[in-house]
């Protein structure tokens, strides 16, 4: 499946493949061990299923859920990538069946088994938590990022100033699409850390199209759906972020075809589907015994159990009409009263999950026995997890590191079936270190008109350095390239003005968990703005880099 993973897995192939003289298959068996080390040791998505509403088309203004956070390793692993359950939308095109969505000349275009029409990989809103190849600075636990997909694939946009983690360098200035919403918290290229050392406990994240616009019916005519990031944790609550409209309207225009436009994200309902651990770049050991039979060592991957072996994993799936918040968004921005934020339950419909056991594979090759380890459940209140088997009842349930080829699939064995002289027992995968810095520009959207205050600079749980800068929320670098008349940016400043001085940070939004308890966040992202900018301002991240 091609996915925002294709260029980090060929990247990390083409650095860590070994040469045809390393391959393990040419390993000599009786002349002791010889170990290679791999960038495919595990593939699959251990994911659920999510019913959708009777009424697909009514519910298609949000969808969020409640998504576990622990260490799913011990320590930072080079060149290691798993995304934990999150997000996927895109626009519902289905009235197309056989026109191109994706232009000829973008990335998408060249992934035949997409057409005839690319829906699927046309615009997307992806992200969520996990561990990623890009990361430059990690620490333990996974972290959140946003990301989206606006064309076809040929860039992504994970932040309010950089994509998802491909380059040092900020994104252009016409390819910025986020606009930071929150005046009280910190979004860093990197992706956002947490406290301390989480062990199953819940984030909450939803994403809702509110109306911070009208639409238009200028060149590009564009929608009025901002698609909006909500967060739910034990120390910060609300909306962070959105995605501006014309960032999803744009690509008619650019690529000249009248056809794309008004099929969006800006316009089009979303289509919003089941979850999955997305599991890809996982690095292994391969070595033969004396008889020439290959095995294999993955890291240590570990899960968050309770005493009956069960581990909670994703809870309280739930889409949205626009009556949750939508209608009253847009009341309130035309003079209307004050709406508190908190989505109406009689917008919500909550959804029943199902699951399958996944397939897992290593280099090509069916893996076999997983399950007898552990296996996905759908628990009671459509809570999605884990169910150990009762042997593997620990603090911590493991997934299988050890396997053995036997024919064409890997198996999974204990430790002890590992022969010695393997040395497989004793091989430690490299740690991860830091990258290169995130860098903003020094000219264009980044300083016309600029900030109103600062640099300001924290340290991160991460180990990093981020500095920020405080700048008017319509000033902010991604609106620069939009010629707007004063009318509109004024009417919008001033909406989100209020929206600073109504909303706090410890207010529910999205309903509260039914089980659990939610994730604090690092707190050195939670910032208060300086006095005089206390409504009408965000801080915006220029710089990220090693302490």
């Amino acid at each position: 499946m091609k996915s925002r993973l294709a260029i980090f897995i060929l990247a990390f192939a083409l650095v860590s493949s070994p040469s045809p003289a390393q391959d393990p298959k040419d390993a000599e068996p009786n002349r002791g061990a010889k170990i290679v080390e791999r960038s495919d040791g595990l593939h699959g998505y251990i994911g659920f299923s999510a019913s959708r509403p009777p009424d697909r088309a009514e519910f298609s203004a949000g969808m969020g859920f409640y998504s576990a956070v622990w260490p799913l390793i011990d320590r930072p692993i080079a060149g290691f990538q798993i995304g934990l359950a999150s997000a996927w939308i895109t626009p519902d095109n289905s009235d197309n069946k056989d026109k191109p969505l994706a232009p000829k000349g973008t990335l998408a275009r060249t992934w035949r088994e997409r057409g005839p029409t690319w829906d699927s990989v046309f615009q997307t809103v992806e992200g969520g938590l996990g561990y990623w190849a890009g990361n430059h600075f990690r620490y333990g636990p996974p972290k959140f990022s946003m990301n989206a997909t606006p064309q076809c694939y040929d860039y992504e946009i994970g932040s309010p100033g950089w994509s998802f983690f491909y380059s040092d360098q900020a994104l252009p200035d016409n390819r910025l699409g986020i606009a930071q919403l929150s005046n009280r918290l910190l979004i860093p290229p990197d992706a956002l850390p947490f406290q301390g050392n989480p062990d199953g406990e819940f984030l909450g994240y939803t994403w809702m199209a509110l109306p911070f616009t009208d639409p238009t019916q200028t060149d590009p005519p564009t929608g009025d759906q901002s698609w909006t990031c909500f967060l739910s944790t034990a120390n910060f609550k609300g909306p962070i972020a959105y995605y501006i409209p014309e960032t999803w309207s744009k690509i008619g225009k650019l690529f000249n075809e009248p056809f794309l436009h008004g099929r969006g994200l800006d316009a089009r309902p979303g289509i919003m589907g089941g979850g999955a651990m997305e599991i890809n770049t996982v690095p292994r050991f391969d070595a033969k015994d004396r008889q020439g039979v290959v095995y294999s060592k993955i890291p240590k991957l570990q899960f968050p159990v309770d005493r009956q072996g069960r581990s909670y994993l994703v809870q309280d799936v739930t889409y949205y009409s626009k009556a949750a918040l939508y209608n009253q968004f847009k009341t309130w921005r035309s003079g209307g009263p004050v709406t508190s934020g908190r989505f109406d339950s009689n917008g919500a419909w909550k959804s029943k999950l199902t699951t399958n056991t996944t397939r897992y594979d290593q280099a090509g090759k069916r893996i076999a026995r997983v399950e007898k380890v552990f296996d996905t459940k759908v628990f009671e209140g459509d809570v999605w997890g884990l169910q150990w088997a009762a042997s593997e009842i620990s603090a911590k349930g493991t997934f299988p590191m050890y396997y053995k080829e036997v024919g064409e699939e890997r198996v999974a064995v204990s430790i002890t079936e590992v022969p010695d002289e393997t040395e497989l027992k004793r091989q430690e995968f490299p740690t991860a270190k830091a990258g290169n810095p995130y860098t903003s520009p020094t000219s264009g959207a980044w300083t016309s008109p600029g900030a109103k205050a600062g640099p300001f600079r924290t340290t991160l749980a991460d180990g990093s350095i981020v500095t920020y800068s405080w700048y008017r929320f319509i000033d902010q670098p991604s609106f620069r390239q939009y010629h707007w008349d004063e009318s509109k940016k004024a009417a919008l400043q001033a909406f989100v003005e209020k929206i600073h001085a109504n909303w706090p940070i410890d207010r529910d939004y999205m309903p509260p968990p039914t089980r659990g308890k939610l994730v604090a966040l690092d707190p050195a992202l939670i910032v208060a703005p300086p006095k005089g900018l206390e409504h009408g301002y965000v801080p915006i991240v220029t710089r990220q880099e090693h302490k």
